[in-house]
């Protein structure tokens, strides 16, 4: 049932790479659709089977591969990593349906698509870490190859950039996985038979660091974030979608999987430093987007900004800021293709993206009314307005973060507060403001609007029905939270002692 996820994306790549040059560009972009439409309508029948009770992994599969090296193919689905497949099959459709029927070199570019979304699944389904870490990697040369290929101007340094951080990002993460089976005496990479409880403080510290940098980077934080603004802003609107949606959603979810889930009494020993830095990610975030004049780099900061959150939440690891992070990851993937959708719609109609030359977009005489309504409500919802599903994310996070660190947390909303700031100022000089000229903009045909507005309806209805966002994780994250040693017994010289 799952490995329909992961085969079906990647086999249609394979047929769409091998179409005739004399295919039609429209129809392979049609075949893309539909195929990635499929996927999408399986994601949701599995989601509709899944038991919201049940903590562990469901829908489980086995075969073994190589037991030399301990690689299994073994793949599950549980409350962590139900929403990031949904999350992943949908901005996967979104992304192939925005893109242009004009779309150069379609063949490859349709195939790298389908290429990411089979490996993103596969990673979020991986009960093998040897597995996950292959389909992990497996984005590395797609993503490149968007960015590089179908980029904007800068685009072969952005995807160069790209390229190399995460590259680093996977040494250290395959460093890491091999120390916890060498070191745990395992022999295979499944996720239950390796155990690092009977390791000494100081190897678990030590292998949690490699966790935390590796996905640090793909997440990003702060500092390790340079590649983010360049990667985003030099992709087209329909990869900036899937770079900011579906690939920082790895990085969270390495963290919680393979920081908290198996080292849980190293996390609580670094757990303040970790909410510490997500407070500061945060706050950068919010105040370097501030400072842009570029609203597509403006956007591209403020996710930094928001994965800040994941990380107060997750460094909290209380059972309601653990729900709030699973929600937080999925309301910022659809916050943030709702908004690079938008803004990639006004870059084609006006033809700039600078805020200095864009003003009065809601005005009737610009064409863009529609458009602009959009663009606040993305802006609404990602400054945590309430009853849009970024409130309720955001929400959830903060008040189960705030008994555990109460600082981080304030200084958290203090960053969602500075998120309005520039929302703002975006939206003020963008849709609003007296007209400097009474240009009529090309008219904004319905396939363009669409997309927004499937978004802007999720957006809506999990804000007004947050049931709908945060039962399905309920059940896990509580077992992951009970696990975890409380903050107040660990004490640091542990490390010096062992």
């Amino acid at each position: 049932m799952l490995s329909v996820l992961i085969w079906l994306p990647i086999l249609a790549a394979a047929l769409i790479a091998i179409l005739p040059a004399s295919f039609p560009k429209h129809r392979i972009r049609l075949t893309a659709l539909i195929l990635s439409g499929i996927v999408l309508s399986w994601n949701i029948f599995i989601l509709l089977k899944f038991d919201i009770v049940n903590p562990g992994m469901q829908f489980k599969e086995y075969l073994p591969w190589n037991e030399t090296l301990g690689l299994s193919y073994q793949i599950g689905v549980d409350g962590l990593s139900i929403l990031m497949l949904v999350l992943n099959s949908l901005l996967t459709w979104i992304s192939i349906y925005t893109s242009s029927k004009e779309t150069e070199r379609p063949r490859l570019f349709y195939s790298m698509i389908l290429l990411v979304s089979g490996g993103v699944a596969g990673a979020f389904l991986a009960e093998n870490l040897l597995l996950f870490f292959l389909f992990y990697e497996l984005e590395l040369i797609p993503f490149y190859l968007l960015i590089s290929i179908w980029g904007g101007a800068k685009r072969g340094y952005a995807g160069m950039k790209f390229l190399i951080y995460t590259a680093v990002s996977g040494a250290l993460i395959l460093a890491t996985f091999l120390g916890m089976v060498w070191l745990s005496g395992s022999t295979n990479f499944a996720f239950d038979s390796v155990s690092t409880e009977n390791l000494s403080t100081a190897k678990q510290i030590l292998l949690l660091a490699g966790i935390v940098l590796g996905f640090g980077i793909k997440i990003p934080l702060v500092p390790f974030h340079t590649w983010l603004p360049d990667a985003y802003v030099e992709a087209s609107a329909p990869i900036a979608i899937l770079l900011g949606g579906v690939l920082a959603k790895l990085g969270t979810y390495g963290l919680l999987r393979f920081g908290l889930g198996m080292f849980p009494h190293a996390w609580s020993i670094i757990a303040p430093t970790l909410a510490i830095w997500g407070a500061i990610s945060a706050i950068y975030g919010a105040v370097i987007a501030i400072a842009q004049k570029d609203i597509k780099r403006m956007v591209a900061y403020s996710s930094v900004g928001h994965m800040g959150y994941i990380l107060l939440a997750a460094a909290a690891s209380t059972p309601l800021a653990l729900v709030g992070a699973v929600a937080q990851m999925f309301s910022h993937g659809i916050i943030l293709a709702i908004l690079f959708h938008l803004v990639g719609v006004v870059e084609a109609k006006v033809g700039t993206r600078e805020l200095d030359k864009l003003n009065g977009l809601m005005s009737p005489i610009r064409g863009l009314p529609l458009i602009s309504a959009l663009l606040v409500l993305g802006g609404m919802a990602s400054a945590g307005i309430p009853g849009l599903t970024g409130f309720i994310a955001e929400f959830i996070v903060f008040q189960g973060s705030f008994s555990a660190f109460p600082i981080p947390t304030i200084l958290c909303v203090v960053a969602s507060g500075l998120t309005a700031v520039y929302f703002v100022i975006l939206l003020n000089r963008t849709c609003f403001g007296r007209l400097d000229n009474f240009a009529y903009y090309p008219k904004v045909l319905w396939s363009e609007k669409i997309p927004a507005l499937i978004l802007a309806a999720f957006i809506i209805f999990l804000g007004v029905q947050p049931t709908w966002l945060v039962r399905w994780s309920e059940s896990t994250t509580t077992t992951m939270v009970a696990a975890i040693p409380s903050l107040e017994k660990t004490v640091i010289s542990e490390v010096a002692l062992k």
